[in-house]
C-alpha cells in the first residue's frame, strides 16, 4: 500500500491539477467574452447613432417642404440641398429626392412638368399595371449620373413599393430593404444601398383648407458600404467583423460585411447577435472577433498551470490560490462589463433624448422663421444664423462636458459671432455666473436676437461703445435669480418694429415660458434698456419639445 501513495499522490495531483487548468480555460474563454460582447455593443452604439443622425435629414427635409407648402422648384431644392453639406455631414448618402404621387392614366401633367424643369422629354416609366405611380421629379444632387433617375416610378419595383406602402399608411419614416441603388434606371455607379420614405401630406397656405391627402413622399438614398464604413471606421478601431442583414441572417438578406475578416481561432461561442430597428424595419447584426482582438489572459495558461501541478505537489496550493485569484478577475471583469454597458445605454438614452429635443426645436424654428420670411435667401440667412448660435451654445456646453457655462463667456462669444468685432473690456460687467444647459441655450438664442436687432436698428453698427451689458445676481431664501440690464445708446429705435419680429416673440418666449423669467423693455429718445430677470439654479417643469411647441404657437 506505501508503494502505492506516491503514486495515487502523484494521480490526485496530477487530476487536481487537470481539473484546474480546465476551469481557468473556460474562465478565461468567457472572460473574452464578455469582453468583445463590450466591443460589440460598442460598434452597435456608433451604428444607432450614426442612423440616427443620417435619419434626421429626412425630417428636416420633410420640414422644408411643408414650410413651402409642398410647392418646391428645382432650384429651391438645390439650394436647400448644397446648404446641408452632404459630403462632410452625411457620408454615404447618395442622395436626397421626391416622389410624386398620381393615378394611372393621369400621369400628362406630371411629365410636361417634368419636362420644363429638368429638359429631360420622357415617359414615366418602366410601365406598370399598379393602379398608384410614383415617379421621381425632383433630386439632388442632380448631374449626369442621376439625370437617368427623373420619372422613374419607384412603385413598380416590389422592394420600393413595400416600404412606400408603409410610410403611406402608417404616416412615418419606413425603410426599403435591400436595392442596388442606379440598377433600374441606367446608372454608370450602382450600389448596394436602402431608401427611407416619408409621405407629405397635402397643405395650404390659406386658413382652414389643410386636409390630409398625400401628394408625394420624400426620401433619402444610402450606400449602405459607405454609411456603415463611416460609422465604424472612427478611432479607436474596433477589433470586430460586423455583418448587417435586413431581418434575419441569411445570403440573401445581407446588407453589409466589414472588410477585416473573422478570425477563426475563436469559435462560434463568440458570435453576438443584436437587433436593431431602422425606420420601422429590424435588422439582424452579427459581431465576430478579428485579429485585433487580444484576450484578457493568455491560453497557455492554463496549460502552464496543469504542468506545473504535475511536477509540483505543493503547486496544488498555488494553484487553488490561482483559481481563487481567477474568479475574482472574473467578477471583476464582469461587474466592469455590466457598468459599462449601463452607461453606454445611459448614455445613448440621453444622447437620443438631446437629438429629438434639438430637431424637435429646429422644426419648429424652421416652421417659424420661414413663416416671417418674405423669400428663400431671407429664410436661409435668418434660418442659418439662428442655428449657428444653437451650435454655439451647444459647442460650450460639449466643451465643459455639458455641466456649466460662463455667462460673460456665452454672452461675449454670441455678440462678437455676430458683430464680427472684439467686445471692449468695460461694454460686459458682471460676477461670474454658471449656467446649466437649459439656461445656456435659451440665453445663447436669446442674446443672439438681441444683438441682430441692436445690429440692424441700434448704433452698435458704428460704434461698439453703444452697447453695455450688466448684470448681478440677487439671492433671496429660497432661491437665487439673475438680473441683467441690456442698455444701447446713441440712437432713436423703431420700437414698433422691434415689437412685432419673431425674433423679438422668440426672445419671450425663451425667458418667460422656458426660463420661467420676465423681460421688461425702455424705449427713449436715447436709446434702448431692457431688464431681464430669470431665476438660477431650478429644474424647469416644461421639456424641450413642449417650449419649442409654445414657440411655434407663438409666431402663428
Amino acid at each position: 500500500m506505501k508503494k502505492l501513495l506516491p503514486f495515487l499522490a502523484f494521480a490526485a495531483v496530477a487530476i487536481a491539477s487537470l481539473v484546474t487548468a480546465g476551469f481557468a480555460y473556460r474562465t478565461g474563454e468567457e472572460a473574452a467574452r464578455f469582453k468583445f460582447e463590450a466591443s460589440a455593443d460598442d460598434a452597435l452604439g456608433r451604428l444607432a447613432s450614426r442612423l440616427d443622425l443620417d435619419l434626421s435629414l429626412l425630417v428636416t427635409t420633410q420640414a422644408f417642404f411643408e414650410a413651402r407648402f409642398g410647392n418646391v422648384s428645382k432650384p429651391e431644392f438645390k439650394s436647400y440641398f448644397d446648404s446641408l453639406d452632404a459630403n462632410d455631414n452625411f457620408p454615404g448618402l447618395r442622395g436626397v429626392g421626391f416622389l410624386s404621387l398620381v393615378r394611372k392614366g393621369a400621369e400628362s401633367a406630371l411629365e410636361e412638368r417634368i419636362a420644363a424643369e429638368h429638359g429631360v422629354a420622357r415617359k414615366i416609366f418602366p410601365i406598370s399595371g399598379e393602379v398608384w405611380r410614383t415617379p421621381v421629379t425632383l433630386f439632388e444632387p442632380f448631374d449626369d449620373n442621376t439625370r437617368s433617375a427623373i420619372g422613374f416610378d419607384m412603385y413598380s419595383e416590389p422592394v420600393r413599393r413595400e416600404a412606400i406602402e408603409a410610410a403611406l399608411a402608417s404616416g412615418m419614416a419606413r425603410a426599403s430593404g435591400r436595392v442596388i441603388l442606379g440598377e433600374n434606371t441606367g446608372s454608370t455607379q450602382p450600389a448596394p444601398g436602402i431608401f427611407v420614405y416619408s409621405a407629405l401630406r397635402a397643405r395650404t397656405s390659406g386658413p382652414g383648407d389643410a386636409d390630409n391627402r398625400p401628394v408625394g413622399l420624400v426620401y433619402v438614398a444610402f450606400r449602405t458600404a459607405e454609411l456603415f464604413y463611416s460609422a465604424l471606421s472612427k478611432p479607436p478601431i474596433l477589433p470586430v467583423n460586423v455583418e448587417v442583414h435586413d431581418g434575419p441572417s441569411s445570403p440573401d438578406t445581407l446588407l453589409f460585411r466589414s472588410e477585416a475578416p473573422p478570425d477563426t481561432r475563436f469559435s462560434d461561442d463568440f458570435l453576438v447577435t443584436r437587433k436593431l430597428t431602422v425606420a420601422g424595419r429590424e435588422w439582424t447584426l452579427e459581431f465576430r472577433p478579428t485579429s485585433g482582438f487580444q484576450r484578457p489572459s493568455s491560453r497557455a495558461l492554463p496549460i502552464l498551470l496543469g504542468l506545473a501541478g504535475l511536477m509540483l505537489a505543493a503547486a496544488v496550493a498555488a494553484l487553488a490560490r490561482y483559481q481563487e485569484r481567477t474568479y475574482e478577475a472574473k467578477s471583476r471583469l464582469h461587474d466592469a462589463t455590466e457598468r459599462s454597458l449601463a452607461e453606454k445605454d445611459l448614455m445613448l438614452q440621453e444622447m437620443k433624448h438631446r437629438i429629438k429635443n434639438s430637431i424637435t426645436r429646429v422644426l419648429a424654428m424652421a416652421r417659424q422663421t420661414a413663416a416671417n420670411s418674405a423669400d428663400l435667401k431671407e429664410f436661409s440667412a435668418s434660418f442659418a444664423a439662428r442655428l449657428q448660435s444653437m451650435a454655439a451654445s451647444q459647442d460650450m456646453l460639449t466643451r465643459s462636458r455639458w455641466q456649466k457655462v460662463e455667462l460673460g463667456d456665452l454672452l461675449r462669444m454670441e455678440l462678437e459671432q455676430v458683430f464680427g468685432k472684439t467686445m471692449p473690456e468695460d461694454a460686459l460687467n458682471g460676477p461670474k455666473v454658471l449656467l446649466n444647459e437649459q439656461t445656456t441655450q435659451a440665453l445663447g438664442l436669446t442674446f443672439h436676437e438681441l444683438a441682430t436687432n441692436a445690429l440692424k436698428y441700434g448704433a452698435v453698427a458704428s460704434s461698439m461703445s453703444a452697447l453695455a451689458v450688466s448684470w448681478s445676481v440677487e439671492r433671496t431664501a429660497s432661491e437665487r435669480r439673475l438680473l441683467l440690464r441690456w442698455q444701447e445708446r446713441g440712437s432713436k429705435h423703431q420700437e414698433t418694429t422691434r415689437r412685432s419680429g419673431f425674433g423679438t416673440k422668440l426672445i419671450e418666449m425663451n425667458i418667460t415660458r422656458e426660463l420661467n423669467g420676465n423681460i421688461s423693455r425702455d424705449f427713449t429718445d436715447t436709446g434702448l434698456s431692457i431688464d431681464i430677470d430669470v431665476p438660477l439654479d431650478r429644474e424647469f417643469e416644461r421639456s424641450s419639445p413642449e417650449i419649442a411647441a409654445g414657440n411655434e404657437r407663438a409666431g402663428q
